[in-house]
């Protein structure tokens, strides 16, 4: 278990859409070991594996008293409401914009052992798993604000210090699902 460094905005795996995981071993765990870990020393409530340069569809969370990882994750929103809101990403560090999504879901996966898995909770919960979700899909959360907020946005994310910063060297993994390791 280790902590990783964070792809950021700007690195081609974070727009990749991630694969669905097929093998459930030692590697898979330990992927899920440095995506909790990673999570906690960034101060993050969640974090997706294209975050660490690994297009497999795994997350782990931690939010509002919940806690844990889903491997092959879906969601359904429950109702019609939603929700607007702060949102930030460990991969556009220290930038904020509200940003719309559905109040409440119910999430299904896979543990790392690949046992079934329902995950529901708060608003703050629904939150995370959209945003997670998305990250596997190669969504950004700012591509869910609206027009004006987005552009103000972009500006934002071009004028932080990070912007602009030379993308990871990717290796390949031995591992046949792993496309790209860290």
């Amino acid at each position: 278990m280790s902590v990783q460094p964070v792809r950021l905005f700007g690195d081609p795996v974070l727009r990749t859409p991630a694969v669905e995981v097929t093998t459930f071993d030692a590697e898979l765990r330990k992927l899920v070991a440095d995506l909790t870990d990673t999570m906690h020393d960034e101060g993050g409530a969640g974090l997706a594996a294209p975050q660490l340069g690994v297009g497999l569809r795994v997350f782990s969370y931690e939010c509002d008293g919940f806690a844990g990882h889903l491997v092959n994750p879906t969601f359904e929103a429950v109702g019609d409401e939603e929700q607007l809101g702060p949102e930030g990403c460990l991969s556009i560090p220290g930038l904020r914009w509200d940003c719309r999504r559905h109040l409440h879901v119910v999430a299904r996966g896979r543990n790392e052992h690949g046992e079934p898995v329902i995950v529901e909770g708060s608003e703050m919960l629904a939150r995370c798993i959209q945003h997670e979700v998305d990250h596997l899909d190669g969504i950004l959360f700012v591509d869910r604000l609206d027009p004006e907020t987005r552009k103000q946005a972009m500006a934002e994310i071009r004028a932080a210090e990070w912007f602009g910063e030379p993308v990871p060297v990717v290796r390949a993994s031995p591992h046949p699902l792993f496309g790209k390791a860290r």
